[in-house]
């Protein structure tokens, strides 16, 4: 009996490598020192749970930030297996972060249309630099096949109080709107830990990154 192609490729290698323990035990160290249980209690309730000067920390001289954004954009041009391992020390420690929306969801969506314009690969060096923090705001739509608004307002947008810019995908491309450009109005989430706002862009607001098709993609 022949074996498929499937069953005779090399197994997935689901121990760390040495480097991915390194960078655990770098953020593991880092979110002991400025961010223990103490402190994240006292923050908890405040508006804004996060602890002053640890996102640059973590994603300025950590370097996490630009994990998942090639060397050539100026990130470190890692995989998701990276990118898991600083979540999960994030889980661990119950830390407020805008890792995942910005380092992750927000890069991603950055990455797929980098080859459109100089405009999104300078807004992932942004990221990648831990300069900058941005937040995918996506509009919920009741029907699949319903067009992208020009403008508008997105509900429940995480992170969205510690965002620099939003990503807003429009009928006529994705968008870079500036936070001072939007109305940022903070909603009062399940878990504190997780800051949700209500995002309003208007029409003609922010830079265009990329066509209609990247935008609905």
């Amino acid at each position: 009996m022949t074996e498929s192609p499937e069953l005779t490729e090399q197994p997935l290698d689901l121990l760390y490598s040495e480097t991915e323990d390194d960078l655990r035990a770098a953020v593991r160290a880092l979110l002991a020192d400025r961010a223990g249980h103490q402190t994240l209690l006292g923050r908890i309730e405040t508006e804004s749970p996060y602890v002053p000067g640890l996102w640059k920390s973590l994603a300025g001289d950590i370097g996490v930030a630009g994990l998942l954004v090639p060397e050539k954009l100026g990130g470190q041009g890692a995989s998701h297996r990276e990118a898991a391992v600083v979540l999960e020390e994030l889980g661990r420690a119950v830390t407020p972060l805008p890792y995942l929306t910005s380092a992750v969801v927000a890069t991603e969506a950055l990455l797929a249309v980098a080859g459109e314009g100089d405009a999104a690969a300078g807004l992932l060096a942004e990221l990648a630099g831990g300069r900058t923090v941005a937040a995918l705001a996506v509009p919920l739509s009741t029907a699949p096949d319903a067009g992208l608004p020009s403008g508008g307002t997105v509900t429940a947008v995480a992170d969205a109080v510690a965002a620099d810019v939003f990503l807003v995908p429009r009928a006529d491309g994705l968008y870079a709107v500036p936070a001072d450009e939007a109305t940022v109005v903070p909603q009062t989430p399940l878990d504190l830990t997780r800051p949700l706002a209500t995002v309003t862009t208007a029409a003609g607001s922010g830079a265009r990154l990329a066509g209609p098709d990247a935008a609905r993609a």
